[in-house]
């Protein structure tokens, strides 16, 4: 004969329990995003609008047969796909970009290197820096830079606790590192490689280690691009140029283009010349939609147009820098610091090229600037910051959670 254990009574708790967990878990999909999250996200909204206005004025000069709508449709379309994925991306955990680094990185280098395939790779202005996928051209070194700030902040997050060695440092940080820019400096493409380099040196400062280790990276990154201005007489030229903005004897060859940015940027005056009134666009400006779209900007808008760009892009280095400072995760530290020096020294790199302070580099300005690519890599990184910003601790938690300091005066109470 057998015997059944007794099945276990239901507690009454236990559906109020179920239901207050379910609200929980509710509660915490639709809480309230940090200040940060809406910091980035609108600043990244805003640009990318703007940068749409001003591709379509900058293109609106007929050429080629080609309607003054063709290529902002173009920009338009991947701003149409990046923008949604942006906000996609920001709900993924950390966890998922720990484990997609290391393939994101072997698949950007790989399209990276289709550039180098006959039919398929486009060499222009000396460099050999995009491919022709159906009908559309890509950029891949643009992926590169994002797929770089994930693999450095999973690595050395791996190794966080043996950073103090340069060795743990060196391996495989460096020999990876120079393997991935050494893909683009094939193409000639200095300013991205440019780019790549702070992304780098961005990770390992935000990943603590100590600034004496920067020694090697540094000198490295110097000698690559010293090593490469002297062996092109092109960019010795225009770093020439620099030193004497008044030479018209550059004018047909090396500062054609740097002269003609900053006639524009400084024509339209306080105001501008009205939007869509520019004078550069019209086959004077080289490039007037993509590298040199703020002296456009400057020419139509005017200073109040270039103020508001730069409050833009301050906005949202404030809202990342706040990331980087309020974490408590070294991995959220080190991919958002590297993303926000990327985007954010390009934007300065991009200007100071148009203000004649750097040679021309030929790096776009971010979210504004023309191109397909730099634009859904940017709104891809984004998205990776946003779902950073999704980690920090709740504001309120923290005052709650805080000692309350006694007044000043009041006498302590004693139990009785």
């Amino acid at each position: 004969m057998t015997t059944t254990a007794p099945r276990p009574r239901q507690s009454p708790d236990e559906p109020a329990r179920a239901g207050l967990a379910a609200r929980v878990s509710l509660g915490r999909a639709f809480r309230p995003v940090p200040s940060e999250f809406l910091l980035i996200a609108s600043a990244a909204l805003l640009l990318t609008g703007f940068g749409l206005v001003m591709v379509l004025s900058a293109t609106s000069a007929l050429d080629n047969g080609q309607t003054p709508f063709d290529h902002v449709l173009k920009q338009g379309i991947f701003a149409v796909v990046g923008i949604p994925l942006m906000f996609v991306l920001s709900r993924m955990p950390m966890q998922f970009w720990k484990r997609v680094a290391w393939p994101v990185l072997i698949f950007a280098t790989a399209f990276q290197m289709l550039v180098y395939v006959p039919g398929l790779g486009i060499a222009s202005y000396g460099n050999r820096n995009w491919v022709n996928i159906a009908g559309f051209q890509f950029q891949p070194a643009e992926f590169l830079k994002l797929a770089l700030a994930l693999w450095m902040g999973a690595v050395l997050y791996r190794k966080r606790h043996l950073l103090t060695s340069w060795k743990h440092v060196f391996i495989p940080v460096v020999p990876v590192s120079v393997l991935v820019i050494g893909t683009v400096l094939g193409g000639k493409d200095l300013g991205t490689v440019m780019i790549l380099v702070l992304v780098v040196l961005g990770a390992l400062f935000f990943a603590g280690i100590k600034l004496r280790m920067f020694v090697i990276p540094a000198v490295l990154a110097l000698a690559v691009v010293l090593a490469s201005a002297v062996g092109s007489e092109n960019r010795m030229a225009r770093i020439a140029s620099l030193f004497n903005p008044d030479d018209a004897s550059c004018y047909y060859t090396s500062c054609y283009q740097s002269l003609h940015g900053i006639w524009g940027l400084a024509s339209g005056g306080l105001f501008g010349l009205g939007l869509g009134n520019s004078k550069e666009k019209y086959d004077w400006l080289p490039a007037a939609a993509n590298d040199y779209i703020f002296a456009i900007i400057g020419e139509e808008l005017g200073l109040i147009g270039c103020i508001v760009v730069l409050l833009l892009f301050a906005i949202f280095a404030v809202g990342a820098f706040h990331i980087v400072r309020r974490t408590d995760d070294t991995f959220v530290r080190m991919i958002a610091g590297a993303i926000t020096l990327w985007i954010v020294g390009q934007a300065l790199v991009n200007i100071g090229v148009v203000l004649r302070i750097f040679p021309v580099l030929g790096v776009p300005l971010p979210f504004m600037s023309q191109g397909g690519t730099s634009l859904l890599s940017v709104l891809i990184a984004c998205g990776v910051l946003l779902s950073c910003a999704r980690t920090l601790p709740d504001r309120r938690t923290e005052v709650v959670s805080a000692p309350r300091a006694p007044r000043r005066g009041a006498a302590p109470r004693s139990r009785g």
